[in-house]
């Protein structure tokens, strides 16, 4: 068993709407209910793979909740396990890489999402879910960082990714993802508002012409290394219809354990 599965609730650095902070427990509730299998396309048992699952609760202030976090992947990662993270809002991730990062050096990250989360602040919040991957890029975590499905990009965000080598592709541009790019130590990190609100509608910044659920299992299944870590955030079961998006959400607790595995 190498999986370690984390749920952080925490969405008090959202933007518009919050909820997400709901996901964690929903997608657990899911994974323990008997509507689906244990099992992953490729027929790993979740079970087989997860050794350990932790739902902590979270300090109210957010730069103890961020520290928190921190703490709770270098416990994972000390034990020998590999962190994959539920959210929560997008901003679970920042301390996730900085955790990461001090186990594994920098590292290469896959990103989808309809957004790069390039802003400098938002809301007067430097570390909004609006603004991870701004602040892993300042504080070096990261090597390559290829964002996938975006479609809602302000143009000085899209400026200051590309300066910063961000490969930024759009959903209309899958074929061009560079998979080589992706070598290891990888991190895989999925808002679910990369996919289409047609298979995805249970998020607050909802994007039209987005991704398929099968092209984000398609984009997994062709990386070259094992990820080392992961995440799925920004489920928002109150905006979500007949669970549509945790189940998507379920289905990449799957995948994404039986290739970490």
């Amino acid at each position: 068993m190498t999986v370690s599965l984390l749920g952080f609730a925490w969405d008090a650095s959202s933007s518009h709407a919050r909820g997400a902070a709901l996901g964690p427990s929903i997608i657990k509730a899911l994974l323990g209910s008997d509507i689906s299998n244990d099992y992953s396309i490729s027929g790993v048992g979740l079970s087989d793979i997860v050794g350990a699952r932790a739902f902590p609760d979270l300090p109210e202030d957010a730069a103890a909740a961020r520290d928190a976090i921190a703490t709770h992947v270098a416990q994972a990662l000390k034990a020998g396990m590999k962190p994959l993270s539920l959210g929560g809002d997008h901003s679970i991730t920042l301390p996730i890489l900085r955790a990461m990062h001090a186990a594994h050096g920098r590292m290469n990250v896959l990103h989808i999402d309809a957004h790069t989360d390039l802003y400098d602040e938002l809301c007067g919040d430097r570390y909004s879910h609006a603004c991870p991957f701004r602040r892993a890029i300042e504080e070096g975590l990261i090597g390559t960082l290829v964002q996938v499905g975006i479609r809602a990009a302000r143009p000085e965000h899209l400026d200051f990714g590309r300066a910063h080598g961000v490969i930024i592709l759009g959903a209309d541009e899958i074929e061009a993802v560079p998979f080589a790019r992706l070598s290891a130590p990888l991190y895989v990190s999925i808002d679910l508002d990369g996919l289409d609100p047609a298979y995805a509608p249970g998020v607050s910044h909802p994007e039209p012409g987005g991704l398929s659920t099968r092209e984000v299992l398609s984009i997994l299944k062709k990386l070259p290394t094992a990820p080392v870590g992961a995440d799925i955030v920004e489920l928002n079961p109150e905006k979500d219809m007949n669970l549509l998006t945790a189940h998507v959400a379920v289905r990449l607790v799957k995948e994404l354990a039986a290739l970490m595995g």
